[in-house]
């Protein structure tokens, strides 16, 4: 039988770090550019643990692991973003074949875009099915969980992910992106409150974040 700490979860410190438990398989990604999409290659090996704590003010001098730093520069982890459920949030775009669910959560990963267009563009072009199955690629690989496929009989679209977390870095645009949660991982605010579990969200890993504790892409600035 498991326990409450074999199960997968990420905690909030009151302006501190973020607590995974569960023994959460942690790794780093990098953000390359291939033609005109955009790919992940693996960075370096990360220490693995049954349970860790990821910077979430920006200042470790590691990078990913907290070191204590937010007490020493003042962090402000105040979480601001909405706590309604994503399909209130979420605006629907219509297509001929296949139907789009955007919230408007963007860490500028730019995973939407595709040789042949954006997830916008490709959705009100899927009745060509090529590009409708591109359409879901766009979709499906935002980290954020911006974005989701929806099939006319209202299926979503969504990858199969085992809980993970992974580290992302974009050194095209010279930067730290977010720290991308897979797989329902349950994030539990600092007042105790659930987020509304989902299988893509993007976490803020710099501080700036103005809808936290979520990345809205301001580590760009």
């Amino acid at each position: 039988m498991s326990s409450d700490s074999d199960t997968p979860k990420i905690k909030i410190l009151p302006n501190g770090p973020y607590v995974v438990t569960g023994n959460v398989p942690l790794r780093e990604r990098i953000i390359v550019q291939k033609g005109k999409h955009y790919e992940y290659k693996d960075g370096r090996e990360l220490p693995q643990a049954e349970e860790y704590q990821l910077c979430r003010c920006g200042k470790s001098k590691d990078r990913i692991f907290c070191d204590g730093r937010h007490t020493q520069v003042g962090f402000d982890g105040t979480e601001t973003a909405s706590r309604k459920p994503y399909a209130e949030r979420a605006e629907k775009i219509e297509g001929p074949a296949l139907d789009l669910l955007d919230d408007g959560r963007c860490g500028l990963a730019r995973f939407c875009h595709r040789e042949e267009g954006s997830a916008w563009k490709l959705t009100e072009k899927s009745d060509n099915p090529e590009l409708k199955q591109e359409a879901v690629i766009a979709a499906s690989e935002c980290p954020t969980g911006r974005l989701v496929a929806v099939e006319k009989d209202g299926t979503q679209l969504e990858p199969v992910y085992e809980p993970s977390i992974d580290i992302l870095r974009d050194p095209a645009k010279g930067v730290n992106s977010g720290i991308f949660v897979k797989g329902n991982i349950p994030i539990e605010s600092a007042d105790g409150e659930l987020y509304e579990v989902r299988n893509r969200v993007l976490l803020c890993r710099c501080g700036k974040s103005i809808t936290k504790p979520f990345c809205d892409a301001l580590h760009l600035i």
